[in-house]
């Protein structure tokens, strides 16, 4: 077999068993509860892997190498240090709480929640609208997605793109959350192999050290905190940035609701072990951006970093073709298992947060959700049309500032036991979102990961302020 005949087999194959799986997610599905978050008959070991492939998407695996490629080690730390403690200690303090809530109201989305738990629609409401932020991590997907076809056949972007978009967006419209759930299994696995092999390929980079290695690379490549860098130059910008926004980017509509597959508390453990393992080494990934670096690649688009480096390091042999085609089409199964898990959460979201509230129809919740995927479809291809140069940074201003909005009502919901005024909530929610945009749009902070931690740092602060005022009174 050729590797040509090899490549178009293997997508068929992969094509025939995702929509199989949905097929069967489709058959599980008999309402907006079940299409949302499943009927919590799901084992806590596929959620977790679920989660996993959910958090790490085209970010983990095809735009962050990028920013290792360029900036050197400290986009690593900053990546892969800082951001799986924030991973894990989000788990850690928000998991228990969210579910015990979460269950007891049979809440469905994160501003179904915030319903919940302050009592106020047009809270709900507002959490709903600034939601819609998602659609920027959308966007992202699915240019990376198109970039990785691109390399894999011979179409334009243009048409990778809309290939993607039909695929994508076809499986989940079966299934919901069973599609997503089944389907992130399978490309999880996958992923975990993939990142591992590529791992190991590259240690030989190595083999003189770490340390001389990447130094051999620039003096200012293998520092910490990079002088020569915009984004990674200093103690903030490598680990409190990363840590921080990490942690709000775990109260994304996407991941969060995650928890609330899970039956019962006691499954919680199980959850977060799979989930920051897993992760741990999708996270190795990002060591691709040292390679295509030490291999003396020079690569002007940033994006494309790890797409040049495959076709560098394995486009040369035959049996480098049979693995590149795995590995490509493992790479956009990367950025599949995000997007669908996006697309689920804003379908149900629109529909049952904003839709039902403000026309009181609750028959047709199913039915609505599904004909809302297909507007999300439309708009994120529109965007993704004609990208920016720098998607990475394009998606984060927008997730970044959702994550901001979010981490004090949610965080502060589930943490604190007594009553929280709404007042302070929304006005917390409001500043963290402002001041994030304005740092990053108008002051001059080009990093997005600065400016949300600035801003939910401030916006924390503001709320501890207030809270120990009125407490005081």
């Amino acid at each position: 077999m050729t590797p040509e005949i090899f490549k178009y087999g293997i997508c068929a194959v992969y094509i025939l068993v995702i929509y199989w799986l949905s097929w069967i997610g489709m058959r599980r599905t008999k309402d907006i509860r079940g299409f949302s978050i499943g009927n919590k008959d799901m084992s806590p070991v596929l959620i977790g892997v679920t989660f996993a492939a959910s958090v790490a998407s085209t970010a983990t695996f095809v735009i962050n190498p990028g920013f290792v490629y360029v900036h050197g080690l400290s986009a690593f730390l900053h990546y892969g240090v800082a951001a799986s403690l924030g991973i894990l200690c989000a788990l850690l303090v928000l998991t228990r709480g969210f579910l015990r809530l979460g269950s007891q109201h049979q809440a469905l989305t994160i501003p179904d929640w915030i319903y919940h738990r302050f009592q106020h629609r047009g809270f709900s409401l507002f959490f709903a609208f600034i939601n819609l932020l998602s659609i920027t991590f959308v966007v992202l997907i699915l240019v990376g997605c198109s970039l990785l076809m691109v390399g894999l056949f011979p179409v334009g972007q243009k048409t990778a793109l809309v290939i993607v978009l039909v695929f994508v967006f076809s499986y989940v419209l079966m299934g919901g959350t069973y599609a997503h759930a089944y389907t992130n299994t399978l490309q999880g696995i996958m992923m975990l192999l993939i990142a591992v092999a590529l791992f190991v390929q590259g240690l030989g980079y190595f083999s003189d050290g770490f340390m001389p290695a990447l130094q051999s690379a620039g003096e200012n490549y293998a520092k910490i905190f990079n002088p020569d860098s915009n984004l990674y130059f200093s103690f903030f910008s490598v680990f409190v940035s990363g840590f921080v926004v990490t942690f709000a980017l775990m109260l994304q509509p996407h991941i969060l609701t995650k928890v609330l597959y899970l039956k019962e508390e006691k499954d919680i453990n199980t959850f977060i072990t799979v989930a920051v393992v897993v992760g741990f080494c999708f996270s190795l990934m990002l060591a691709v951006g040292f390679y295509a670096r030490l291999a003396g690649l020079d690569i002007p688009a940033q994006d494309t970093v790890v797409r040049d480096y495959l076709l560098h390091q394995f486009g040369q042999s035959v049996w480098g073709q049979y693995f590149l085609t795995f590995v490509f089409i493992t790479l956009l199964a990367a950025g599949m298992s995000t997007l669908d898990g996006i697309l689920v959460s804003l379908s149900a979201m629109v529909v049952k947060d904003i839709v039902v509230p403000l026309t009181g129809d609750h028959s047709r919740g199913l039915a609505m959700s599904r004909w809302v995927l297909v507007g999300v479809g439309v708009v994120g291809g529109a965007l993704a049309w004609q990208p920016p140069a720098l998607i990475g940074l394009f998606a984060q201003k927008g997730v970044y500032g959702l994550a901001a909005a979010s981490f004090v009502p949610l965080l502060f919901g589930v943490v604190w036991r007594g009553k929280l005024p709404l007042w302070l909530m929304f006005s917390a929610a409001v500043l963290a979102l402002a001041a994030h945009l304005l740092l990053n749009m108008a002051f001059g902070v080009v990093n997005p990961a600065v400016s949300a931690s600035y801003a939910i740092l401030l916006s924390a602060g503001y709320t501890l302020v207030a809270l120990a005022a009125l407490r005081g009174k």
